[in-house]
């Protein structure tokens, strides 16, 4: 059932009675979609100095319409005005007021326009702002983990593959990972927002209208770049919001990716960091404890964002072109999921900037489970000339050999080293430690100290120029 023929006193003469309560129930949207208000006045306004501006309303009719809509405005803004269910929506709340304060200019407002592209452009002014929030955030978070690396480009770590000590790495590396990672979360936000920025006033219930409009007009108004093309894709579009909650799905993947390290880390177990007292809680039976909470809720709260976008692509997948009541069902999941975001990139920020890095701990860490072990075979390959596959073979019988010494390897003698191969030399002591190790990770891309202070650079200075 279209936007046009949902159930209030506002239908027309087309219906003889009003809902029931279980309709009422079932139809009304006051309740979440009032959040849009600022948008749907912002519009209004642009489309009565439109219709004003072609003639097809007198320009006193127009001030009188946008100057009733400021008071609506200033009345919701100030907790005074009051939102009726029986309205079903924030377009019908807002009329309804402005016909009260201003009487039958209000009812020009609509020429030429349907609440089906209505809803479609005070939706997408949201999720459009929703857009540019999400890059400051985003930015603010990479500027965290931007400080924290530049503290610790040299500081040792392990690397992990299957949560198992693999690399020495440095801290600084690590935190870069996660820069990369949020830079393509802001490359698509940015991207999302610029598919977005087309208005879709003027395409009225499906098919256009046959008065005179501007369409250029208002979207100019309204700061898109310029209206949408085709009247039927528009009202049935919400291709926008899936784009929201796509990218921040994935965004907050990333978030909920550092919050589970973030846990592992802060064990007794792990011992590699601390967060402080702002973002950690106590036991109410354990006075020794004291949990990462806020790490954890981040990885609990990504489930409803992603959640949200599987929500809206099974409402939308079955629709046909144009509008169904089903879409009335697009708000509520990317409102919860714009809002979870925004909280979940603060939170992660807070953390960051105030988390305390244990080097002794991921030092010592970063030299066990033979994580040297890729550095003594690479030294066969260069020193030796063995192959890889032959080097790597030899360097698996040296590291059985410590593992049955309970031995690193670095503490096996040159004898026991030559009884494997005897072309090592005094030379392989060099590349054991993980300092060296990770010194000479020097291909672009890297852990080694250099190139993590050459990427914080050339990500200081991108950051400049967004």
């Amino acid at each position: 059932m279209s936007k046009e023929t949902t159930g209030n006193k506002m239908w027309g003469g087309r219906f003889a009675s009003g809902p029931d309560a279980i309709m009422e129930e079932i139809n009304a949207s006051i309740d979440f979609d009032q959040v849009l208000y600022a948008q749907d006045i912002e519009g209004s306004k642009a489309h009565a100095s439109m219709l004003a501006q072609q003639g097809i309303i007198s320009s006193e009719d127009a001030k009188q319409i946008c100057d009733g809509l400021d008071t609506i405005s200033s009345e919701i803004e100030a907790g005074t005005f009051t939102f009726s269910r029986a309205l079903e929506d924030i377009h019908m709340n807002v009329e309804s007021r402005l016909r009260e304060l201003i009487g039958d200019a209000a009812g020009r407002l609509h020429t030429a326009r349907s609440r089906n592209d209505q809803v479609a452009l005070d939706f997408r002014m949201w999720v459009r702002s929703q857009t540019e929030q999400a890059q400051t955030n985003i930015l603010k978070l990479i500027e965290a983990l931007l400080t924290k690396a530049e503290e610790h480009a040299d500081t040792l770590m392990p690397g992990f593959t299957h949560l198992q000590t693999a690399q020495p790495v440095t801290f600084g590396h690590h935190c870069l990972a996660y820069v990369e990672m949020l830079a393509r979360d802001y490359s698509r936000m940015k991207d999302a927002h610029e598919r977005m920025n087309e208005c879709p006033l003027g395409s009225a219930a499906l098919a256009g209208t046959g008065f005179d409009i501007d369409r250029h007009m208002t979207s100019d108004a309204l700061g898109f770049r310029e209206p949408t093309h085709n009247s039927l894709d528009t009202v049935s579009d919400r291709d926008f919001a899936l784009e929201f909650l796509s990218a921040a799905s994935i965004c907050g993947t990333h978030l909920s990716r550092f919050a589970e390290e973030i846990v592992i880390w802060s064990t007794p177990q792990f011992g590699f960091v601390s967060l402080s007292d702002k973002f950690s809680t106590g036991s109410s039976i354990m006075p020794q404890k004291k949990n990462p909470d806020a790490a954890e809720l981040v990885r609990g709260k990504i489930g409803r964002v992603n959640g949200s976008l599987v929500g809206l692509l099974t409402v939308m997948k079955g629709l046909p072109l144009t509008y169904s009541k089903d879409m009335q069902e697009d708000k509520e999941g990317v409102f919860d999921a714009a809002e979870t975001l925004e909280l979940c990139l603060a939170a992660m920020t807070g953390m960051i900037s105030d988390m305390t890095i244990n080097k002794d701990a991921m030092k010592l860490a970063a030299g066990s489970g033979y994580s040297t072990a890729t550095d003594l075979a690479d030294w066969l390959v260069r020193e030796a000339g063995l192959p890889f596959r032959d080097a790597h073979h030899v360097t698996g019988t040296a590291v059985a050999l410590a593992e049955s010494e309970s031995k690193e390897l670095a503490e096996l003698s040159l004898e026991q080293f030559k009884g494997i191969h005897d072309s090592i030399t005094y030379g392989i002591y060099d590349v054991l430690t993980v300092e060296a190790s990770v010194a000479s990770r020097t291909s672009f891309g890297g852990t080694a100290p250099l190139n993590v202070r050459n990427q914080i650079k050339y990500w200081q200075n991108r950051l400049k120029n967004i």
